[in-house]
C-alpha cells in the first residue's frame, strides 16, 4: 500500500501541473506519515541528498555557462563552426551542430547549449530559406550533445546518485566518443533532409580565414582542455575544475573578448542562483524519494520482476531503454536520473553491464527525452527561440529522432564505444 501511496501522490501532483521538486517531496512526506515514521525523516533525508560536497561542481559550472554565453564565447565558437562545416550541404545545420559540439564541451548543458547556440543560428537560417521546423529541430537534437560530453551536470549526478563510487572521471570519458557518434549521425540526417528541401550551402572562406576564426576561438575552446585534461588527470577534482572554468570564463570574456560589462555579470549570477536553487531543491527532494523507495524494497523487488521476465542480458537492456525513453519524455532529468538510478543501476549490475557504460546509456535515453512532449524542456526553448510550436516541430523531427536512436542502440550493445576510451586512459 505505501508503494501505491507514494506513485499515486507523486502521478496525481504531476498531472495537475504541481512543480517536480513540491511532487516528490509532498509524495515522501505523505508515505512517511502513512507508514508511522517521523516527518523529520524526509527532511534528514534532504539535508544528506543536498550536503555531498562534488554537487558543488554543478552551480559553477552553470554559472561559467552563463558567462559564456553572455561573453562571446559562443558566437565566436559559431564563426569558426562556420567555417569548417558551412560549405557541406546544408549548410547553417551542420554549423548548427558542430557549434553545439564545440559549445557542448564547455557548457555542459542541453537547455544553455538550445538557448545560446539555438539564439544564434535559428534567425539566420530562417532568413536565409531554411523551414523554421528544420532549424528547431536541428538545434534541439544538437542541443543533446551536452549531455554527453564533458563538463556534463547530469553525469555528476548520476555519479551522486548511483552513491558516489562512480569515477566522474571515467563517466566524462566515457561520453566523448558516444557525443561524437551522435554528432555525426545528426550530420548525415541533416545532410540528407537539407538535399531532399533544396536548402544551399555557404560558401567556403577559404583556409586561412578558417584558421583567423579558429585562433579567434581559441581562448574559449581552451576551456575543454583544462576541464577534461584536469580531471582526467587527476591534477583537480570535478568540483575544482567547476571552480576554475568560472575563473576562466570570467577571465575570457573580460579581458580577452572584452564583452563581459556589469549588466551581463549581474545577469549571469543571478541566473546561476536562480537554476541552482531549483537544482538543489529538486536533489534534495528527489534523494527523500529514493530514500523510500530504497527503505521499501522497490529495487530489489524489480530485479526480481525483470530475471522472471527473461535472464538475457539483450532482452533486459531493451526493455530499460523502453523504459527509460518514456520516463524521459514525461520527467525532467535531473530528477528522474536521481530517482531511478537506485533502482536500474542494481539490474544493470546484476545483469553484468559496467556502471559506467550504463552510464551514458541512461544519460542518452533521458537526453532523447528532453526533446520530447510534454516535457521536452529542449525542445520547447528550440521552439520559443524559432517561434513554432512544439506540433510543427514534430511532424518533421523524425528523422532526426532516427539516427538519437540508432546511437543509443550502438551505445547500448557495442560497450566498448563507451568503455575504450576511459581504459585507455587508466592504462588498461
Amino acid at each position: 500500500m505505501a508503494v501505491a501511496i507514494l506513485f499515486g501522490t507523486l502521478t496525481v501532483l504531476m498531472l495537475i501541473g504541481t512543480p517536480i521538486a513540491f511532487c516528490l517531496g509532498a509524495a515522501s512526506f505523505v508515505t512517511i506519515l502513512y507508514m508511522g515514521l517521523p516527518p523529520l525523516v524526509v527532511f534528514q533525508q534532504m539535508n544528506s541528498g543536498m550536503s555531498v560536497f562534488t554537487l558543488l561542481a554543478i552551480p559553477f559550472f552553470i554559472y561559467a555557462g552563463d558567462l559564456m554565453v553572455r561573453g562571446g564565447i559562443a558566437q565566436r565558437i559559431v564563426n569558426f563552426a562556420g567555417a569548417l562545416v558551412g560549405h557541406l550541404r546544408g549548410g547553417l545545420g551542420q554549423v548548427n551542430i558542430a557549434a553545439s559540439t564545440l559549445f557542448g564541451g564547455i557548457s555542459g548543458s542541453a537547455v544553455a547549449e538550445a538557448a545560446a547556440v539555438g539564439g544564434l543560428m535559428i534567425p539566420q537560417m530562417k532568413a536565409r530559406g531554411y523551414g523554421a521546423d528544420y532549424a528547431v529541430n536541428v538545434t534541439s537534437m544538437a542541443a543533446l550533445i551536452a549531455l554527453l560530453l564533458p563538463p556534463s551536470h547530469n553525469m555528476i549526478i548520476y555519479s551522486i546518485a548511483g552513491g558516489g563510487r562512480i569515477s566522474i572521471a571515467d563517466l566524462f570519458t566515457a561520453g566523448v566518443i558516444p557525443g561524437l557518434l551522435f554528432a555525426a549521425a545528426l550530420m548525415i540526417t541533416a545532410y540528407f533532409v537539407a538535399r531532399k528541401r533544396g536548402y544551399p550551402v555557404e560558401a567556403f572562406p577559404g583556409f586561412r580565414r578558417a584558421m583567423q576564426l579558429g585562433a579567434v576561438a581559441i581562448p574559449g575552446l581552451l576551456l575543454i582542455a583544462i576541464i577534461f585534461g584536469g580531471v582526467r588527470s587527476g591534477v583537480f577534482t570535478a568540483t575544482e575544475s567547476s571552480c576554475i572554468a568560472v575563473a576562466y570564463a570570467f577571465l575570457v570574456t573580460a579581458l580577452v573578448y572584452r564583452q563581459m560589462g556589469w549588466a551581463a555579470f549581474k545577469e549571469a549570477t543571478f541566473g546561476a542562483v536562480r537554476t541552482t536553487a531549483m537544482v538543489l531543491l529538486i536533489i534534495g527532494t528527489a534523494a527523500a524519494f529514493s530514500w523510500l523507495m530504497a527503505y521499501l524494497r522497490i529495487p530489489a523487488q524489480l530485479v526480481e520482476w525483470l530475471q522472471s521476465v527473461s535472464q538475457n542480458p539483450l532482452v533486459i537492456m531493451l526493455l530499460l531503454n523502453v523504459i527509460m525513453l518514456l520516463l524521459g519524455t514525461f520527467m525532467d532529468m535531473g530528477p528522474t536520473i536521481i530517482i531511478t538510478t537506485p533502482i536500474f543501476l542494481p539490474i544493470a549490475i546484476a545483469y553484468g553491464i559496467d556502471p559506467v557504460h550504463f552510464g551514458v546509456i541512461m544519460i542518452l535515453n533521458y537526453g532523447i527525452g528532453l526533446n520530447t512532449p510534454p516535457v521536452g524542456a529542449v525542445q520547447f526553448v528550440a521552439c520559443a527561440v524559432g517561434k513554432i510550436t512544439v506540433w510543427q516541430a514534430m511532424r518533421s523531427i523524425w528523422p532526426f529522432y532516427g539516427a538519437g536512436l540508432v546511437v543509443l542502440g550502438l551505445v547500448t550493445y557495442v560497450p566498448e564505444i563507451s568503455l575504450w576510451l576511459p581504459r585507455l586512459f587508466r592504462g588498461g
